[in-house]
């Protein structure tokens, strides 16, 4: 079957062009394993380290690179997070879970992962993520928003370096406010949606301090629709 190629829906392919043409990735939490299979079939990474918690998971990872021929330029392992890694690797991918979840990843991995590039890709807590990041070490370098489907999500890059952000920065992100594309406007409109649902019910329960946290980060997704339409 060497040769055989996989398809990535717009999630999974924004990811892998934000990892782009590197000498060896590693997909930390890589379920299924068609990132990597993607990567290696196509030639854009030499070798692929596939990680996951679940061996399971793993399980299907490594059927998939092995019924593909590809076997020899993959390596797997079941861990928590990082914990496995034990080479040097340009790129590293955290896609599919929660922003603290990430962070965690990250924080504890902080020294295995060196200097390598981070794919991020978080379904909640954006804010938190970016922030923890900022607090290890990283700086936000680009900042994507892909649709599949009728979901949007948004694809991050991370290298180190030295990084402060404000709420606003934390809440929509740095090179998203800098560049401010066209996709923005719907995920903003996504977002205000979201927050609006949760103040409510945080009125309802009188929760002060979540209140507040919801009302402010209303007031910038409020701005972003202003400066899109203007």
């Amino acid at each position: 079957m060497a040769g055989t190629q996989v398809s990535l829906d717009a999630r999974l392919m924004a990811i892998a062009e934000m990892v782009g043409r590197c000498g060896v990735m590693a997909d930390i939490g890589c379920d299924h394993g068609r990132l990597g299979a993607f990567l290696l079939g196509n030639g854009w990474v030499s070798r692929a380290l596939l990680m996951d918690v679940s061996g399971a998971s793993l399980n299907k990872a490594r059927a998939l690179i092995r019924w593909m021929g590809l076997e020899p330029r993959a390596r797997f392992f079941q861990c928590d997070g990082a914990d496995a890694l034990d080479e040097r690797v340009d790129a590293a991918v955290i896609a599919g879970m929660g922003g603290a979840t990430a962070a965690g990843i990250v924080e504890r991995g902080r020294d295995r992962l060196g200097d390598a590039r981070l794919i991020l890709q978080v379904n909640v807590a954006q804010p938190e993520l970016r922030r923890r990041l900022a607090s290890a070490g990283y700086a936000l370098t680009d900042e994507r928003i892909v649709r599949d489907g009728r979901r949007l999500y948004v694809v991050m890059e991370a290298r180190p370096g030295k990084a402060c952000y404000d709420e606003r920065a934390l809440n929509v992100g740095p090179v998203l406010l800098e560049r401010m594309p066209p996709e923005l406007g719907d995920y903003a409109a996504f977002r205000l949606r979201v927050a609006r649902k949760a103040l409510d019910g945080a009125r309802q329960g009188g929760e002060a301090a979540a209140i507040a946290e919801l009302e402010a980060e209303i007031a910038i997704w409020e701005e972003v629709e202003a400066c899109l339409r203007r």
